[in-house]
């Protein structure tokens, strides 16, 4: 087989114009995000959605939703503002994080165990695993959640 004049630039063009393409494609769709995800100690699940844009985590679920002390739903009882604390926790929102990269997201993380709010990130590591991140200052900490039914 002959060939042409061009034909082998044209061919390493294409090659180059490929691997442009999917340099710059996200590994994931931010919709792959969206879902229920089980948290690090299995004590919560967590929706994951869209918020006009940015992308929330609001409580859906709890192992332990009733109180032990009061008898009644668990309530937002750490949270910082006293007019809150009464809230149930079950659709307490506690992320909105704004795109930061492929699979990733930044902005604030509500703590419910301190009534805190930090700022944090949320990365997508894979179909099934979440990694959420909080930090004070230049200290930070995350855990892994698992996607769930």
């Amino acid at each position: 087989m002959t060939q042409r004049p061009g034909m082998k630039s044209a061919g390493v063009i294409a090659a180059l114009v490929a691997a442009a393409l999917l340099a710059f494609a996200p590994s994931a769709d931010a919709r792959d995000i969206f879902g229920l995800w089980l948290t690090k100690d299995r004590d919560a699940k967590v929706r994951v959605s869209d918020c006009g844009g940015s992308l929330c985590g609001t409580i859906v679920w709890l192992s332990q939703p009733i109180d032990k002390e009061t008898g009644r739903p668990v309530t937002d009882k750490m949270n910082a503002d006293p007019a809150r604390r009464s809230r149930p926790m079950i659709g307490v929102r506690i992320f909105g994080m704004q795109p930061a990269g492929s699979n990733r997201w930044t902005g604030s993380i509500y703590n419910a165990d301190d009534g805190k709010t930090y700022t944090g990130s949320v990365e997508l590591l894979d179909p099934n695993r979440l990694k959420i991140e909080g930090c004070l200052g230049p200290f930070c900490d995350h855990e892994i959640w698992t996607r769930t039914n």
